[in-house]
């Protein structure tokens, strides 16, 4: 029975590890690159370079944790080459099916209008925010056009070589639909339901595996704040140099930390909360520039301040601007990232009044289209008395949106400058959609509840991002508050044993340095050490946060700012109170 067992458990290993070479194949064969030229630029000379890191590490004289290193990076390069074609593959995968539901989207839309469905693809083609998608268009096009295939039998072709199931399962079902005859007007519109079925499937999924990923972050950085701690305490027992194994640790917590934000960050659903108008510069342009040029100058100010300070090279320290009479050295860290604040806090509010606009614009954009499909009339005419109405955050931008166009001004210009004050990624795009559809003579009652149906959809799973990212906030908050506790624990009793005098001398058998040895460590450094590490967590966490809430860059300073508070406020704290509990 055992051997059976046994024997099924080789065969499954087998079976999987199988798996995972056709899929590298497979990835290695899709690449834009022929294959025998990337192994010989690119994997033959990594593996080499893994070889000679290996060798090196035989022959060097140098400590255990210096030696081991060397070949994990030899390692780590190898299997960046190795895998390389596998992650592009994903990569484009990914960018596939983030935007799937917005191409189909506006495909449904210049379907209902009254041009030829090749203009369609060849408008899509055109869209080079779609990255990916738009230049899967263009191969649609191209074999169409320059190979005289029917559109069928392109989207066939296509359909078996793109890396995305949901785009070629959408591909396969539009080539056998139109194949038979039935318009592209009534296939996507009947497409649309399984559409956002799908998108919020992929984007369901991606949520999924961030929590994952937290639970397995908060074990591994937990994993690396107690083998900080032992780097810290262990020497004192073992008499090696703790610099260097404080150092090594501090690198391997660096490296985790950074493999760990690389991953979230491809994890994360593409879902942009901002648009950044390109011709346009707005009064918020302005402020922008303005808040982030004030908070670096005062950061570079007090970054000038706190390093002549500290190193006497300064009249002005932060002795003589805050109360205290010997200031520590956390607070030389802490103090000048505050101005960071300024644009971070900003740039939160406006992501407030973005979102409150977005959740709007789907009742907007609804009423704007029956009104004017019952009307019949212009989008000026109806936008008089609808912009009386009260759309919360939306409402003065439909104001601004009615006298642009009762100034003549033309319609396409009028809802570039609406949707670029609302910075609303979004409502861009879907304004877009709204006004391509009705200069081609598409209905605008079909195309507002098309485009508010897709848009609800869109923002009930931003709502569940948003319950994401708030329990990340919480959990990198707790983590980084215990882990600096922890950091400074061990630091200060080591402290406490290092400054103690024992009168041992009375017994001359008994040699006190042969148990503690403290005269191994510099304190300043090792505490100098932690706080870079506590800079870098704040760093790197306030990046994941970014990441996850899908937010402007500019908020991640907030975090960072606070997290680098919180550090060097438990640093101090945990000195004090470590020191009125140890101290006699």
């Amino acid at each position: 029975m055992a051997s059976k067992e046994s024997t099924s458990t080789v065969e499954e290993i087998r079976l999987s590890v199988a798996s995972v070479a056709d899929d590298l194949l497979e990835s290695y064969q899709q690449m834009h690159v022929p294959m025998r030229r990337y192994m010989l630029v690119i994997l033959l000379p990594a593996t080499g370079f893994m070889l000679l890191t290996v060798l090196g590490a035989l022959l060097i004289n140098a400590p255990t944790f210096v030696r081991v290193p060397v070949p994990l990076l030899g390692l780590l390069l190898f299997g960046a080459a190795l895998f390389y074609p596998k992650i592009l593959l994903s990569q484009e995968k990914k960018a596939l099916n983030n935007r799937l539901h917005l191409v189909i989207t506006h495909m449904t839309v210049l379907s209902t209008t009254r041009i030829d469905r090749m203009e369609v693809f060849r408008a899509l083609a055109e869209e080079e925010e779609y990255g990916a998608l738009a230049r899967e268009m263009r191969r649609v096009v191209q074999l169409v056009d320059t190979w005289n295939q029917s559109l069928d039998d392109a989207l066939r072709r296509r359909a078996r070589q793109v890396p995305s199931d949901a785009l070629a399962d959408f591909f396969d079902r539009l080539a056998y639909t139109l194949g038979a005859g039935q318009p592209l007007e009534d296939f996507l519109l009947s497409e649309q339901e399984q559409v956002m079925q799908n998108y919020e499937t992929v984007y369901t999924g991606s949520l999924e595996n961030l929590e994952v990923m937290k639970d397995l972050y908060m074990s591994m950085i937990l994993s690396m704040t107690f083998a900080l701690v032992f780097a810290v305490v262990l020497p004192i027992l073992t008499g090696t140099d703790p610099t260097m194994t404080v150092s090594a640790v501090i690198l391997l917590f660096i490296f985790v930390q950074t493999g760990f934000y690389l991953v979230i960050r491809t994890m994360a659903p593409h879902d942009p909360l901002w648009y950044q108008p390109e011709e346009i510069t707005t009064d918020l342009d302005t402020k922008l520039i303005a808040v982030y040029a004030t908070g670096i100058s005062l950061t570079l100010v007090l970054a000038f301040v706190s390093l002549g300070g500290l190193f006497g090279l300064s009249p002005i320290t932060l002795e003589m601007l805050l109360p205290l009479s010997s200031v520590p050295l956390p607070l030389y860290v802490a103090v000048p990232m505050t101005p960071l604040l300024i644009p971070g806090i900003y740039v939160r509010r406006v992501e407030k009044s973005i979102a409150a606009r977005d959740d709007e614009f789907p009742s907007f954009i609804r009423a704007l289209g029956a009104a004017e499909g019952a009307k019949q009339s212009t989008t000026s005419m109806v936008l008089s008395t609808l912009r009386k109405k009260d759309f919360g955050n939306l409402t003065g931008n439909i104001d601004d949106l009615y006298k642009r166009l009762n100034m003549r001004i033309e319609p396409s210009s009028a809802w570039r400058y609406f949707t670029a004050d609302c910075r609303s990624y979004l409502i861009q795009k879907f304004s877009e959609m709204y006004l391509i559809g009705r200069e081609m003579g598409g209905s605008p009652k079909q195309l507002g509840e098309l485009i508010s149906e897709n848009m609800n959809v869109v923002l009930q799973l931003r709502q569940r991002r948003s319950q994401a990212a708030t329990t990340l906030i919480g959990l990198l908050y707790g983590i980084s508050a215990a882990a600096t506790f922890a950091f400074f624990i061990g630091l200060q009793v080591v402290n406490i044993l290092a400054s103690m005098s024992l009168d041992l001398t009375t017994s001359s058998e008994f040699n006190v340095n042969s148990l503690i040895n403290t005269s191994v460590y510099n304190i300043p450094l090792i505490e100098f050490l932690l706080i870079v590490v506590i800079v870098f967590n704040a760093l790197l966490s306030s990046l994941m946060i970014r990441e996850t809430d899908g937010g402007h860059k500019l908020n991640a300073y907030m975090h960072f700012v606070i997290l680098t508070w919180l550090g060097a406020v438990i640093a101090i704290f945990t000195k004090s109170m470590v020191s009125s509990f140890l101290t006699i």
